[in-house]
């Protein structure tokens, strides 16, 4: 079935309180092959924590630490970015996406702030008001993958 264009796509945590190995690898093969260079895990720290603890099924760390200098920690070989404004695990909420985020958001930053100089409303003091653009949108909504949790009184 295809989406509406701009429509993200959610994976529905089993239990949403509770991430496990399993929905963690179908969130990665749920993104296209294209989509999955240079795609990275973007969570909060304490759902990371709970990731971090997480085997598959030969008792092996799904996570991996990045052991030598320069080379950072991966989950299942991709990489991860903390962003706390992530919600934690929980009905309702996403807390977990994977994806190609160059690829899939674009931030505009025009150069330059405008700069206006207000030397007459409380005088003896001048105010300086300063303004800059900066912009932002989903470019490629194929190009990430969510994980969210069932809400309540959701059937399953």
């Amino acid at each position: 079935m295809e989406r509406e264009w701009g429509t993200l796509q959610h994976l529905m945590l089993k239990k949403p309180s509770e991430i496990t190995a399993d929905e963690i690898m179908q969130l990665i093969y749920t993104l296209r092959k294209p989509y999955r260079t240079n795609a990275r895990f973007m969570m909060n720290n304490k759902t990371l924590f709970q990731v971090r603890t997480l085997k598959d099924s030969q008792g092996n760390y799904l996570w991996q630490p990045g052991l030598q200098l320069g080379q950072p920690s991966a989950l299942l070989g991709y990489g991860i970015a903390e962003n706390e404004q992530f919600a934690d695990l929980g009905a309702g909420n996403v807390p977990v996406a994977f994806g190609n985020f160059k690829r899939c958001y674009t931030i505009l930053d025009r150069i330059g702030v405008r700069v206006l100089r207000d030397p007459y409303t409380n005088k003896p003091f001048v105010h300086f008001y300063t303004t800059k653009r900066v912009g932002s949108m989903l470019v490629d909504s194929n190009a990430i993958k969510l994980l969210k949790g069932k809400a309540s009184g959701a059937g399953g």
